[in-house]
């Protein structure tokens, strides 16, 4: 069984019968007493934050995921239609499992999909960076930022010089621009 020393992002454990991904971290040593982890998680089932704290060195329960890669083809009600790259099987992948990053999502992207044991999807990423068409600006006179539409209704905040009909990468983890495209 793994211990505190062998926490890092992304990790899912088990918690309170519950399976939760390490969000983020902090390794605090007090001026008096034993080293304590600060663990801020996300439950795989609810979508729940909480912040839990383990004393260094308490053992820990990691669980083993699988990373598959998935080709987004289609939305059905709740769920977003994937097809598996190597076995051409499709299969439906809860929504909310994107979290706020679903916004950027495009046909045919290729998405990360986390399994557990029993082959059920436990979270989903996009790439972390996207290119898309900018459809509609605001004029931002006196101003550093607007705001931009891209393709599928999302608003961003752009720098000034963005125009309509450009292409920008934007970085779905945040959903802030990031560069022009040429």
């Amino acid at each position: 069984m793994a211990t505190t020393s062998d926490i890092s992002k992304g990790a899912f454990i088990r918690y309170n019968n519950e399976l939760v991904m390490i969000v983020d971290y902090d390794h605090i040593t007090p001026g008096k007493g034993n080293a304590i982890y600060s663990v801020k998680s996300r439950n795989v089932k609810t979508g729940k934050q909480s912040e839990i704290r383990f004393r260094s060195g308490e053992k820990i329960e990691f669980v083993r995921v699988e990373l598959h890669e998935l080709q987004y083809l289609f939305e059905e009600g709740d769920s977003l239609v994937c097809m598996n790259q190597e076995s051409y099987e499709q299969q439906a992948i809860p929504k909310y499992l994107f979290g706020d990053a679903i916004r950027f999502l495009q046909e045919e992207m290729i998405v990360k999909v986390f399994f557990d044991d029993n082959n059920e999807p436990i979270n989903a990423e996009l790439p972390k960076h996207v290119e898309v068409l900018v459809t509609y600006t605001e004029t931002g006179a006196g101003k550093s930022l607007k705001t931009a539409e891209i393709g599928n209704g999302a608003k961003i905040l752009v720098p000034l010089f963005i125009e309509q009909g450009e292409k920008i990468r934007i970085n779905t983890e945040t959903g802030e621009y990031m560069e022009r495209v040429k």
